[in-house]
């Protein structure tokens, strides 16, 4: 294929950073700009490479851009003669301010002068008013240009501006000056008063509500069946009502992906915030942009506590008014003026935060090892020092930079830790949660008693292998919607259990789980696969947001939520709208599947699929500058 490279001789990188560059800059959008950024992401050059451009490319490049995208300009060179008459036509004036809807205040509700009067210098003394005459209108300046006259020291007044142009109050909305007039105003001041809760919000904006135990985001949240996982549901609450052997102040948790550590929080959190032990709660997710960010971490649990002390919430209410900025400084820092402070101005006994507990789950998922390690090293800080009165319950898989933290001199001291295993012994609570959900369908399709079969159940719980992720993920698929049925579900799952038996050691229940993945991506239709890949590409490179990957793909809400309809068993769209739209995927492992070669294999969204959309984009641009008229339509995805 005869490429752009060849023709201009230019390197793949400089391709790639000249038009990402040139479409910024020029707000310029087309079909496919993701095959850019995947271009550029699988080249990761420097951008030096721009100053060796030559400049007969960026001017052939900004030629026809400016054909495809510039109706005006097409129109003119199909007629020879547009582009002297743009240069030779005035320009037109600009458009003055719209009428509708407003009414200057120094007249009644007429119709516009197409000249507005020249007003005379204001003057803060009040202009008599003869007895038989009615008062003359008087024009009134815009808010932030009224004259103030000794205001009182203890209100905030905005100072006087001059101006030299009408003094018309223009608005779209309706205001208290709607529709009004013939009326004077003496000594007018403008007043500002700062809402009472100011601060508060401003916590509110820095928080990652979509982290919270009770969160909309969440839910239905992942969390323990009744009946199930009471040894760790016992031992974790025991310890948070000091009713147990562990007296650290930090209790870890830790376990490989998939073996239900998020569940086991989840239902500790219910339990604890139903006898108001529960001071906040954070569920990370690297897959989900709003809930991974380390920098939120510490506001998010300030503002949990203060919906709960109305105490706190005053302090910290002042403390944000004053400095907007706290929640964007440093960890430590954070830490300091958002809890340390506040707390130890308040009677903790009396305002019930004594002893309870932070829940902070999936710690892995926190975006970077340092800040992860850090938000540790200052917990146990504080626990040395009694500078919180809480108990911190943390969750995490056994990473290496954890571990190593955990087991400082430092940490060690204080903190607790339990394991739990990835072990064959809760087969009977796998088979307790699949039996009930198997109700559940049955009930809800008016299906016989005898479906399933107990020999399903088996292979199923066997096939578990004491994996949650993977019973709860065949669960979801057999009641996907999208699909012939229960029934067929049911009948597509026990024949992929039987086929990867004899492929899948005991011992390695990670293959299983790939195996399921594999097999959900292989029933989506080839005509939607590359789509779905190109959407959680987008995903996983841009921060998980389906508004920046539905206009970057120019899909519809309506096509971004049918396409991702074929993989409701790993993923769930939630909203209306583009706007309200949010991605949340049940669990971290699936985009772990979709970004590694070794384990997706032809699936995979990186290695060859990159290389594919870098050819794509190469041919495109070749495309478009191999025309020296007319345009190049692009085609969404």
């Amino acid at each position: 294929m005869s490429s752009i490279t060849s023709v201009y001789g230019l390197g793949d990188a400089s391709v790639w950073c000249i038009v990402y560059v040139f479409m910024s800059h020029n707000h310029i959008h087309f079909h496919s700009p993701l095959l850019v950024l995947a271009a550029f992401y699988s080249e990761r050059r420097p951008w030096s490479y721009l100053h060796t451009m030559p400049r007969n490319f960026f001017a052939k490049l900004t030629h026809f851009f400016e054909l495809v995208f510039d109706p005006s300009r097409r129109a003119a060179n199909s007629d020879g003669a547009g582009s002297q008459a743009r240069t030779s036509a005035p320009q037109r004036p600009p458009t003055p301010f719209s009428t509708q809807d407003t009414t200057p205040l120094s007249q009644p509700a007429t119709t516009m002068p197409a000249t507005l009067p020249s007003v005379p210098p204001l003057s803060t003394a009040p202009t008599p008013i003869p007895p038989d005459a009615e008062p003359a209108p008087i024009p009134v300046p815009p808010p932030s240009i009224i004259p103030v006259s000794s205001p009182p020291s203890s209100l905030p007044v905005v100072s006087p501006t001059p101006s030299s142009s009408a003094l018309v109050f223009h608005s779209r909305e309706r205001g208290m000056f709607h529709n009004a007039h013939d009326f004077v105003l003496n000594n007018p001041q403008f007043v500002d008063f700062s809402p009472a809760e100011s601060g508060f919000k401003q916590l509110l904006e820095h928080s990652m509500l979509g982290a919270f135990h009770d969160s909309g985001t969440r839910y239905p949240p992942p969390k323990c069946h009744l009946g199930t996982r009471n040894e760790y549901i016992d031992l974790i609450t025991n310890w948070a009502l000091g009713e147990s052997d562990r007296k650290e102040h930090i209790l870890w948790m830790h376990g490989p992906f998939g073996i239900g550590k998020s569940a086991v929080a989840q239902s500790c959190a219910e339990a604890l915030a139903s006898i108001n032990k529960l001071a906040a709660t954070l569920f990370f997710s690297r897959s989900n942009a709003d809930r991974d960010d380390p920098q939120r971490v510490f506001a998010s649990i300030a503002y949990q506590i203060a919906t709960k002390c109305p105490s706190f919430r005053e302090i910290i209410n002042t403390r944000m008014a004053e400095d907007p900025a706290l929640a964007t400084k440093s960890l430590s820092k954070q830490f300091e003026d958002l809890l340390v402070q506040p707390l130890g101005q308040i009677d903790l006994v009396g305002s019930g935060l004594d002893k309870r507990i932070v829940i902070i789950d999936g710690l892995d998922e926190c975006r970077g090892t340092a800040d992860q390690c850090e938000i540790i090293k200052i917990i146990a800080a504080s626990v040395h020092k009694c500078t919180t009165p809480f108990r911190w319950f943390i969750t995490s898989r056994p990473e290496v930079p954890i571990i190593r933290t955990m087991n400082s001199p430092a940490v060690s001291p204080v903190r607790s830790r339990v394991e739990l295993p990835v072990s064959r012994a809760i087969d009977h609570e796998v088979l307790v949660y699949l039996t009930d959900e198997f109700k559940l369908i049955r009930e809800d399709h008016g299906l016989p008693e005898s479906w399933p079969e107990e020999g399903a159940l088996a292979l199923l719980v066997e096939r578990g292998a004491g994996l949650w992720i993977y019973v709860s993920i065949i669960i979801r698929f057999i009641k996907d919607e999208n699909s012939y049925g229960p029934e067929d579900q049911l009948r597509i799952v026990l024949e992929f259990a039987k086929e990867v038996s004899a492929k899948v050691g005991p011992d390695n229940p990670l293959a299983e789980m790939d195996f399921f993945y594999t097999l959900i991506m292989q029933r989506v239709p080839l005509k939607v696969r590359t789509t779905i890949h190109k959407i959680l590409l987008v995903l996983s490179m841009l921060s998980s947001s389906p508004k920046r990957a539905a206009t970057i793909l120019c899909l519809s809400a309506e096509q971004l939520r049918r396409a991702c309809a074929f993989i409701q068993s790993v993923m769930e769209l939630q909203g209306s709208d583009l706007k309200s739209m949010s991605v949340n995927f049940y669990h971290t492992s699936f985009l772990d599947f979709m970004t590694d070669p070794r384990r997706s294999r032809m699936l995979c969204i990186h290695g060859d699929f990159l290389i594919e959309c870098r050819r794509e984009i190469l041919g495109w641009l070749h495309e478009v500058c191999s025309h020296s008229t007319g345009t190049v339509s692009p085609e969404p995805v």
